[in-house]
This record gives structure tokens, sequence and C-alpha cells, in this order.
């Protein structure tokens, strides 16, 4: 998935120091956490090189971190060859220009309500949560159910 506009809301906080800052949901959080628990892969690929998102992706141990480009979908083409994943067996989440190709190449497309238009025209899906607020938990939810796992507290 993108993370600007999907993991967060989009908004960078740049203060007069350079650094900046980023807000993530824990719902988000504890999606991807399950995800990894069930043995579903996950994956962040990200146009901007960003020390927030590194420290994010660290605390939720993601393990393919791919950041710096905007070529989303030769980005994920790469990823799914080095891991064996055929592009009927992913699912892709991206609100942005950039991120069309890879909707369209995944076998599940899929976009936020505040998503750009090409990336509605190329999406098969559109969530109801808005990015940075839960959307990210709302399509691993759909994964779970599709695949028979429930998870109680």
């Amino acid at each position: 998935m993108d993370v600007d506009g999907i993991l967060t809301d989009g908004t960078l906080h740049i203060c007069s120091d350079g650094s900046e800052t980023k807000i993530f949901n824990v719902l988000d959080g504890m999606g991807l956490t399950r995800c990894a628990k069930s043995g579903i892969v996950t994956a962040w690929i990200s146009g901007r090189l960003s020390g927030a998102t590194t420290v994010r992706a660290g605390e939720l141990k993601i393990p393919h971190l791919i950041q710096g480009r905007t070529d989303k979908h030769v980005a994920l083409q790469e990823l799914a060859a080095q891991l064996g994943i055929a592009s009927e067996n992913i699912a892709y989440m991206g609100d942005d220009d950039i991120d069309a190709a890879a909707l369209r190449w995944a076998g599940i497309g899929i976009t936020v309500p505040g998503g750009m238009p090409a990336a509605f025209a190329a999406a098969d899906y559109v969530t109801t949560r808005q990015a940075g607020y839960g959307a990210v938990r709302e399509v691993c939810e759909h994964i779970f159910a599709a695949r028979g796992l429930t998870f109680v507290p």
C-alpha cells in the first residue's frame, strides 16, 4: 500500500527545523499486526523518503518498506516477483495518480474516498472510512472475512 493519503490523511507537518511528523491511526496498526500474525504479507510503497514512515513501519514490523519510489507499479511488480506472488493475489491501496497503474495491475485495487480521479478510475473498491481514519483496517477486516478469520480481543 501507499503511505501518505492511505495510512495517513495525507497531511505533512513540517517543523521549522525541517523535521516532519505524521499521524498514523492505531486501528490501521492493529489490522496490519493481525495480518502479519495471519501470514498475510504486507508492504508499504511510498513516493517520499520519511523518517516518520520508517519509525512506524519498524513499530509494526512491516517486512517490506520501499520509499522514494514514484514508480509504484514497477516497485510493486518487482516486489511481487521477489516474493513469488502473482498479481491476482495482491490487494493494493493507493490514492493518487502515481498509484493508478499499481491499482490496475493488482488483483484488487483499493482507494479511499478522498482519492484522486485516476485512483477512482483504476480501483475496484473504495473504502467507506477515510485515509488515516481506519481505511486500512477496513480492508484488513474484508481480507480476514474472505479467509474466514476472526479475532476476538
